[in-house]
């Protein structure tokens, strides 16, 4: 081939503009305490662009590209490792990350660099609240969403209550919000007990919830859990005998390892953000569907978040036109609806958080099953609770 061939095919090539690319950074801490968490998200997000797309992993003819940043579940490392998606990287949406403490201080990165940031799936109600800035969206549900979907599961008169959670922000927040969906509902907070986050040894908070609870007069007394990641927090308090005291143990729902120690609690209820055979849609279908023929397994509570974090991003780009244009997409997401395994989620324009069903469950002991069935007692909708604005 001559030189002036050569040139010319070069010049060509370059003169020939680059395919678009539409770069989505999936910031989370693989490794660390929540790294199981961290691995169904993926999974669910990396299956929502696939859903979302019929497969093709493009929007409108421009492929879509994944890239992936390891928080370490390190506040400082989460916040730089979005820097570094942001401006290094050039990637147009954000998504993650498992940890609230990692979340609060990436939350700045994304004001500062003006893209969006989907929190999934942090919960602490700060997220969305104090700490908010207009970049941020969130998919997963947040604090208030975990404590009123279980207030309205478990509140009513003559009922006692004391808590126990972890002593960080998602533990404080789901507290907080807890007692105050408690208000109205009949049901009395008489203890608060906060642990470090990985306790072991519960029976100093144990004597101290059960000395608590032996003063009081109620119907039915229950020690409600909240907790995230190891510890199994109710299986030692199981251990300790707390019917006793008359005492019962709630919790809200959990990963389905986690729901190995609910099976020594049958009759345990409480409220859940998901589990795969509670909702009943197309979404839901296919993702239970897909996930089983790929994995010999179930989605899992994580897994269906992260899916409803990728079909936002692929249909806020697809209806704004654009992935590149900020403000385009949040005129798009604010009040954007969309269907998720969980059924639809609508993104609620004063603070970006997503509207969304949540399940009263009653837990189930069965033979054929390694873990604590959650069945349905009622799907609490959107509109059932009364989730506040914080920010």
């Amino acid at each position: 081939m001559n030189r002036t061939l050569i040139a010319a095919l070069l010049g060509s090539a370059m003169a020939a503009p680059l395919a678009a690319e539409i770069r989505i950074g999936h910031v989370y801490g693989q490794t660390g305490a929540l790294e199981a968490y961290a691995a169904q998200s993926h999974t669910g997000l990396m299956l929502g662009l696939e859903y979302a797309t019929n497969g093709t992993m493009e929007i409108d003819g421009e492929p879509i590209k994944v890239l992936e940043y390891d928080t370490q579940l390190d506040p400082a490392r989460g916040r730089a490792m979005l820097a570094e998606a942001y401006g290094d990287d050039d990637v147009h949406i954000a998504v993650g990350p498992v940890s609230s403490g990692v979340a609060l201080a990436m939350l700045p990165v994304a004001e500062e660099y003006e893209r969006i940031l989907i929190v999934e799936p942090a919960v602490a109600d700060s997220i969305t609240g104090a700490n908010w800035n207009r970049y941020i969206f969130r998919t997963g549900r947040n604090s208030s969403q975990d404590a009123i979907s279980n207030a309205v599961a478990l509140g009513e008169e003559g009922v006692a209550i004391a808590t126990l959670a972890q002593d960080y922000a998602f533990g404080r927040d789901g507290v907080t919000a807890f007692a105050e969906a408690l208000e109205g509902t009949g049901a009395d907070l008489v203890h608060q007990e906060f642990v470090p986050t990985d306790t072991t040894d519960f029976t100093a908070a144990a004597e101290r919830i059960f000395q608590a609870m032996g003063e009081v007069e109620a119907e039915r007394k229950m020690i409600f859990v909240i907790w995230a990641g190891g510890g199994n927090p109710m299986g030692a308090l199981n251990a300790m005998d707390p019917s006793r005291f008359g005492v019962e143990i709630a919790t809200g729902g959990n990963i389905l390892p986690a729901l190995v120690a609910y099976k020594d609690l049958p009759g345990l209820e409480g409220a859940t953000y998901y589990y795969y055979d509670i909702p009943q849609n197309e979404v839901n279908d296919w993702l239970v569907e897909a996930h089983f023929d790929r994995f010999d397994t179930p989605p899992d509570f994580f897994t269906a978040g992260g899916m409803a974090a990728g079909i936002a991003a692929v249909e806020a780009i697809r209806a704004a036109g654009t992935h590149e244009d900020t403000e385009a997409l949040i005129e798009t997401m604010e009040g954007m609806t969309w269907e998720t395994p969980k059924g639809p989620m609508t993104f609620r324009p004063e603070d970006h958080q997503a509207m969304q069903s949540m399940y009263h469950f009653r837990i189930e002991a069965r033979d054929d099953v390694d873990w604590g069935v959650p069945v349905l007692v009622r799907e609490i909708g959107a509109s059932d609770m009364d989730v506040p604005v914080r920010n």
